[in-house]
Order: C-alpha cells, then sequence, then structure tokens
C-alpha cells in the first residue's frame, strides 16, 4: 500500500545493491516481469520495444531479449547509440543479439504491441524535439503500449504530464506504486498498473519511512470501528450537524444521514426556527433541535456527549457560519469544516488556523474541492503554481494545523505530519451534486466513535467511492448512504469480522 516518489524508490535500489544484490539482477527481474506482461497482453504478432539511454531502456532490452527467447517476433529502437549507453543498461543491451532500428517514427511500423522503455518514472523535464515526435507515433501507431515503470512523459512524483505522454494500454511498476500511478493527469494515461516483485526486500521501507499510501483497507484496518456486542447507541457518540436556512436545508440533512449511516449512535440536526418544520418533516431518525445564533450552539455544545461536529453544507457563507466554527472550536468538539465553512474564512483563514492550531488535542477535518481550496489556501497555491496535488495538500496540513481533504478523482487526505493517502477508487458517477455533503457527514460519523481524524477522513474518503461503486451510473447523492450497507458488510467480510 505505501506509495515512493521517484527519489524514495532510487533509495530502495541503492538499499537493496548495498546490502548484496546486484543492480543488474533487479534490472533482470524487471525486463522478465516486463516481458511476462507482454505475453499475457498480446499473444502473437510483432512486438516493438522503444528504449532510452538509462535504466529503463535496460529494463527493455531485458524484454526484447526474453521476448525473442521465446519465440517471438521483437524488434528495438534505441534514443541513443548503443556506445553512449552505461552501467547496467549497457549490460542490458550486450544481451540484445539483434540490430536495434533508428530513433525515427518511421520505424514503428505495424506492431501488435509496443513497450514504451523510454523514461520511467524519473523524467524531470519537459519532452521535446524527437522524443516528443517518438511519443506522439507511438501514441498513433494504433496499437496496444506497454509502459515500463511509468508511461514516458509523466512526472513519478507529480503526475504532471510533461509536454506529451505515452497513453499505455497497461503499466509495469516495480516493488511499489508511484505517486502518478494515483495522481491526475498522470494516472489517466497508466492504463491498468500492474505491480511487479523484482527482488527488493520489504525490511528497505523500515529505512525509507515512506508517509504516502495508496487508500485501501489496508491502510487504516486497525483503526476501523467496530460496534461492540455489549455497546450502546451512546458508547457511539453523538454528532451535530448545523444546518443554514429554510431555502437550503437538503445539504445538512444529507450530512446528517451519512453520519448516521457511517455509525454514529446518534445524530442532531442544529437548525434555524425559521427551517425547523421542513427539516422536521424530512427527518425520522435524526433528532432536530432550534438553533439560531453561536450563542445558542455554545449552550447546546454545555452538553459533553455532543463530540462531534460538522458545519458547512448549506450553513451559508457568512458571519453566523463562522462564529459557529468559532464556537464548536472553542467548546473543544472534534469538527468537519466543508463547502460555506471553508469559504466564509476565505479573507481571514489565519483566524481559523490559529484557533485549530491552538488545540492540537482536537481532531479538525477539512473537505475542500479544488475551487475551494485556494481560497483558503491562497498562498499556497500561488506561490507553487506548479505543485503536486499531494505536495499542496500536505503543506495546506502543515500550515493549517488540521487533516486536509482535497477532492477529486484522485481524493487526496494529508496530516500535518506529512502522512497522506492518495485514493483512486472513485467512480467518474461520484461527481454529483450533494455527493460531498454525505462525505463530510461519514467523516462527522466516523469522528463521533473516536476514530482520529487522519484515519476518519481517509476511510470516509474510501468508503464514499466504494458507495458510488455499488450504486452504479445514474448515482445521486441520496443513494450513497442507502449503498453504504452493503459497503460495511465487504469491508467486515474481508476483515473476518462476524455480523
Amino acid at each position: 500500500m505505501e506509495v515512493l516518489t521517484t527519489a524514495e524508490m532510487e533509495r530502495a535500489d541503492r538499499l537493496t545493491i548495498a546490502a548484496g544484490t546486484p543492480g543488474f539482477a533487479l534490472m533482470l527481474s524487471a525486463g522478465q516481469a516486463v516481458a511476462e506482461a507482454a505475453t499475457d497482453l498480446v499473444e502473437e504478432g510483432p512486438i516493438l520495444v522503444v528504449c532510452g539511454p538509462g535504466n529503463n531502456g535496460g529494463d527493455g532490452f531485458v524484454a526484447a531479449a526474453e521476448l525473442a527467447a521465446q519465440g517471438r517476433e521483437v524488434s528495438v529502437i534505441l534514443m541513443c547509440e548503443r556506445e553512449a549507453l552505461r552501467g547496467d543498461a549497457a549490460s542490458a543491451a550486450r544481451g540484445w543479439k539483434h540490430p536495434v532500428l533508428p530513433f525515427n517514427p518511421q520505424a514503428i511500423g505495424r506492431p501488435a504491441l509496443i513497450i514504451d522503455a523510454l523514461f520511467g518514472a524519473g523524467l524531470s523535464r519537459t519532452v521535446t524535439g524527437e522524443a516528443q515526435d517518438m511519443i506522439a507515433a507511438m501514441n498513433a501507431a494504433g496499437a496496444p503500449v506497454l509502459a515500463v515503470d511509468l508511461p514516458s512523459g509523466v512526472n513519478g512524483t507529480s503526475g504532471a504530464i510533461m509536454g506529451i505522454a505515452i497513453k499505455a494500454a497497461e503499466t509495469v511498476t516495480f516493488f511499489r506504486k508511484k505517486p502518478a500511478h494515483l495522481l491526475l493527469p498522470g494516472r489517466l494515461h497508466c492504463g491498468r498498473v500492474r505491480l511487479a516483485d523484482i527482488g527488493i526486500d520489504e525490511k528497505v521501507l523500515d529505512e525509507i519511512h515512506p508517509l504516502a499510501a495508496e487508500n485501501t483497507p489496508l491502510c487504516w484496518r486497525k483503526h476501523f470501528p467496530v460496534p461492540r456486542t455489549d455497546g450502546h447507541k451512546y458508547a457511539r457518540g453523538h454528532a451535530l450537524v448545523v444546518s443554514g436556512g429554510i431555502s437550503a436545508t437538503g445539504a445538512a440533512r444529507m450530512t446528517a444521514r451519512g453520519a448516521l449511516r457511517a455509525g454514529a449512535g446518534l445524530v442532531t440536526l442544529a437548525t434555524p426556527r425559521d427551517a425547523l418544520a421542513v427539516n422536521a418533516a424530512a427527518l425520522t431518525a435524526v433528532m432536530v433541535r432550534a438553533i439560531d445564533t453561536a450563542i445558542e450552539f455554545a449552550g447546546e455544545l454545555e452538553d459533553k456527549r455532543f463530540n462531534a461536529v460538522a458545519i458547512g453544507p448549506g450553513a451559508g457563507i457568512s458571519e453566523r457560519t463562522r462564529d459557529f466554527v468559532h464556537t464548536a472550536l472553542s467548546a473543544e468538539r472534534h469538527l468537519v469544516l466543508d463547502a460555506d465553512a471553508l469559504t466564509s474564512f476565505a479573507d481571514a483563514p489565519d483566524r481559523l488556523f490559529e484557533q485549530i492550531k491552538a488545540s492540537p488535542d482536537l481532531h479538525v477535518v477539512l473537505t475542500p474541492h479544488e475551487g475551494e481550496f485556494p481560497r483558503l489556501f491562497s498562498d499556497i497555491s500561488n506561490k507553487h503554481p506548479g505543485r503536486s496535488k499531494l505536495e499542496r495538500v500536505r503543506a495546506a496540513a502543515e500550515r493549517s494545523g488540521a487533516v486536509v481533504l482535497l477532492k477529486g478523482a484522485d481524493t487526496t487526505v494529508a496530516a500535518p505530519d506529512g502522512r497522506a493517502t492518495i485514493a483512486a477508487n472513485a467512480p467518474p458517477w461520484l461527481a454529483t451534486a450533494g455527493s460531498g455533503d454525505v462525505l463530510a457527514g461519514i467523516i462527522a460519523g466516523l469522528l463521533a466513535q473516536g476514530v482520529a481524524a487522519f484515519e476518519a477522513a481517509s476511510i470516509g474518503v474510501w468508503m464514499h467511492g466504494e458507495a458510488a461503486r455499488e450504486a452504479g451510473p445514474g448515482l445521486i447523492a441520496e443513494d450513497l448512504t442507502e449503498t453504504l450497507p452493503a459497503v460495511f458488510r465487504r469491508i467486515y467480510d474481508e476483515f473476518g469480522i462476524d455480523y
């Protein structure tokens, strides 16, 4: 589940070599894994391997030799002269006993499969010139492309497209995924990602200490809340959700229902009096309290059983919303801030961040989408426009003192200490009005059960995506809470929990 930056992966290679495994042995294993993937992709027909001047090209040469030894028709295009290759790549090229074709798009021909071994994950500059022309021609050749480590043209750490990039049908990567296998737009170029074991001992992770992971149940299994047989609803927490005025009550109701479905023992909706009848008529298991002012809200929070609060969906962009947030933080309640609660602080984010940092024991989650993120973190967005999503979210978490969840097809969660998860399970139909309101509620429900902010946000994101998959195309936000029970059953089955 760990995700390694290109620098961390290079360190994993160095540590493995220092422990006694020759670098060429790793290259042989990598090339053989590529050959196996190629055989799985196309059972017959000519295969073209396009090799670059570095170790990625060396992997390509090994794959070419392996495939030729199996009787496949293989040809190789090399970006440089053979004599220019160095180290393990040169050794791999010596294993290819056949001519190499010139680095010319016209040499591509009509293969059944193209193996992209040009640049891999280490690319850090824009692709131009002959390489640009070659990548464009490979994409236009009409054959599926198998990328070695990462499609050429994709930055391995940021997922950015460096001018142009291969559109792969499948990518073979080694030991652990890189951020670009999960972050957009790089993920869109990878196709199916195959992870290959090439002989790197997992013990190297103890020295590298990677802080990023793909968001799967492996990340948070130990933190997943399971009701006790001898438990009761009061032991599972009481979430309080703040509603806006009468014209915008639906968002908060979806948040409240999300919190209840996520396992909170009780959920109460704090509603303005003018919206009380509307909210009460639309809710059943969720309780309703009439609360108009921050003073009334503070009085309600004197009840210590309210241990988690969600503010933002439909709350309104206003001084009232800011006051409610300050009140919840002053009352030291675990807190999810979404939508209007975030935008309400757009002109004074430091006031919010200072109060969050003043209570380091509180669990606070901020859940912006890409439009809201720069309103709170303009310094991060404007001063470093080229930062990856992972880097921006980590910087925002450190800046705010909260766990930050930046929504999208590659929703990324980061804690102030640098831990991060990247999700890749959200289907495209999850992009629908109100889905973020449900997500805020799921996280609030998990906080109410005592789950820490980073794990609550990561669990919430994964379950949110899986609920959308369960619902299928045509999803509307209200469906998400109805499909969550099926997601719970799958988690229980995977974890071996009786129910």
